[in-house]
């Protein structure tokens, strides 16, 4: 049986923060507290969601026991406070990207192999009906093994996130620019359908948007663990906000157009795609279907959410595309 009113705090409330405080609150699930350093951001938030609020995570755990922590501060600082949280006993889960570097990933995942809690990363496309219908598809083996995958991916940054300029996105360090913001969501998802990238090649550029000098344009190209090959074709700029995943196999290819909220398929010898509706309403209903699975995992029940070890791949991965991109060399990931 699920426990119910599972005390959640969220650490750090800035955008996505935010999303995550009241989509955790959508479950009916979770009773949720949050920290916040800014004082006149913490205000805002306590009053908007009539919430308990602390001034940083040290005390928040100090003042109150919690069962599950929500890390949504910049990624450098994510294996530090999972760290913090798992030893206090609580789950966690972790903004994307895990870090934007592997430091402090070792005491992580000894701290992990004690814990009692569970640690899972928010990668969200994970939590997209269409997304898992489509892996399902791909890997039930009806098409044979996939051999392709082609990605194109694009959306109007400014006018997505305004404020781009002066959050995490803007310094590489802290995770920004649009390999470790926006590549990494698609490459983890094909990481998650046909394995783990084991060679790259990317180039990458600032090309238009102002105010800041990270990429917001990448062209990434993959080989998998079992031979297959992925190309990435993303930026942060276009007018259309589109996501087109496809995987090619020898009897047939599997399209998901995630803007369209739609799944195709093409057998071969077809003339035309079947597609087929998988809705999944407005934003916030990935996010409290996220939440839910980590609620499942807190509470020892199945979740669909990654894992530690798959993030730490999709780290390895964003780290080489962002070296690639500045040697203009093929790269390995290490196994």
């Amino acid at each position: 049986m699920h426990q119910l009113n599972l005390a959640t705090l969220i650490v750090g409330t800035g955008g996505i923060g935010e999303r995550h405080l009241r989509c955790f609150q959508a479950t009916g699930r979770a009773s949720v507290s949050f920290c916040e350093a800014n004082p006149e951001r913490r205000k805002v938030i306590a009053e908007r969601y009539g919430v308990k609020s602390y001034s940083d995570l040290t005390a928040a755990l100090a003042a109150e026991k919690f069962n599950a922590a929500v890390i949504c501060t910049p990624a450098p600082s994510h294996p530090a406070l999972a760290t913090q949280c798992l030893v206090a006993g609580l789950s966690v889960l972790v903004e994307k990207p895990l870090s934007s570097s592997r430091d402090g990933l070792a005491t992580l995942r000894q701290t992990l192999a004690a814990a009692s809690g569970v640690l899972r990363v928010a990668y969200v496309y994970r939590s997209i009906p269409v997304i898992r219908e489509a892996r399902e598809l791909v890997q039930s083996g009806e098409f044979g093994r996939v051999h392709q995958v082609t990605v194109e991916a694009g959306q109007n940054f400014p006018l997505f996130r305004p404020d781009f300029q002066r959050i995490y996105y803007a310094r590489r360090e802290s995770g920004g620019g649009a390999i470790q913001d926006y590549l990494t969501h698609m490459v983890h998802g094909v990481e998650w359908f046909v394995g783990p990238v084991v060679e790259l090649a990317c180039l990458a550029a600032h090309q238009v948007l102002p105010g800041v000098e990270v990429e917001d344009t990448a062209n990434l190209i993959c080989r998998h663990r079992d031979g297959t090959l992925s190309s990435f074709a993303i930026n942060q700029f276009q007018a259309p906000n589109e996501v087109t995943l496809s995987f090619h196999a020898p009897k047939g290819s599997v399209r998901v157009e995630l803007h369209r909220q739609r799944l195709g398929v093409m057998r071969t010898g077809a003339a035309e795609w079947q597609w087929r509706e998988v809705p999944h309403g407005e934003r916030d209903t990935m996010f409290v279907s996220q939440a839910n699975s980590l609620i499942d995992a807190a509470t020892g029940q199945p979740d669909h959410l990654c894992t530690l070890e798959e993030a730490a791949q999709t780290l390895e991965v964003n780290l080489g595309a962002l070296a690639s991109s500045e040697s203009k060399q093929f790269v390995r990931i290490p196994a």
